[in-house]
């Protein structure tokens, strides 16, 4: 099972997924936790590169270029072993990131982005994807608050962008509806894990 969490900057996904993993391997579920960029030792070097404040002239498809190439990575060295073991994989981002960030708000293209991650992905994608939605001024209102996160390239992008970044999930959560559910991440942090857990839940109860 392969389950992706997805969100704008401070929607409060990467708390929920702590709690998710805590409470399904209280049941006894094998879990695999990872990110992207990121999951593996070459990924999380990319991931320094994508995501280092000092990076501002990157170009856009050098980013998009990047981004899948962590994926690549991350896919054959951690996911697909997983999957095949029967674990559970919960991924913070994953394709659909791209999608939203490189194709939507920077301008790409979805469908451009998804041609470029084809490649690395041989059409691997998730059985569920969970969308954190929140209005991005909130969002950026999180972070700004919290002393404790460390500050990347993305997050001190313009609102603009991350209304982008919104407006592209959201278009992702229509164009796949077959897996995509949106949660309303203004609630309280407790009622967002609940619901979230509870998709998570019915979807193994069918498998």
């Amino acid at each position: 099972m392969f389950i992706t969490f997805e969100g704008g900057e401070g929607a409060g996904k990467s708390t929920a997924i702590k709690k998710i993993v805590k409470k399904l391997e209280t049941e006894g579920k094998e879990i695999v936790l990872t990110r992207e960029p990121g999951g593996t030792p070459i990924g999380e070097e990319i991931r320094s590169i994508i995501l280092n404040k000092k990076n501002t002239d990157m170009d856009v498809r050098t980013e998009a270029l990047l981004y899948a190439a962590s994926r690549r990575q991350h896919i054959i060295q951690k996911i697909i072993p997983s999957l095949k073991q029967g674990k559970i994989v919960l991924c913070d981002r994953f394709l659909d990131s791209s999608l939203a960030y490189q194709g939507y708000a920077r301008g790409i293209g979805i469908e451009k982005v998804y041609e470029m991650n084809l490649f690395a992905t041989e059409g691997v994608e998730p059985d569920l994807t969970l969308f954190f939605d929140l209005d991005p001024e909130e969002g950026l209102r999180r972070i700004a608050a919290n002393s404790q996160r460390e500050v990347n390239r993305l997050d001190v992008e313009t609102l603009s962008f991350h209304q982008k970044v919104r407006e592209g999930f959201l278009s992702l959560a229509k164009k796949f509806p077959h897996r995509f559910i949106v949660i309303d991440a203004s609630q309280k942090p407790d009622e967002v894990f609940t619901r979230a857990y509870k998709e998570i839940e019915n979807i193994l109860k069918r498998r």
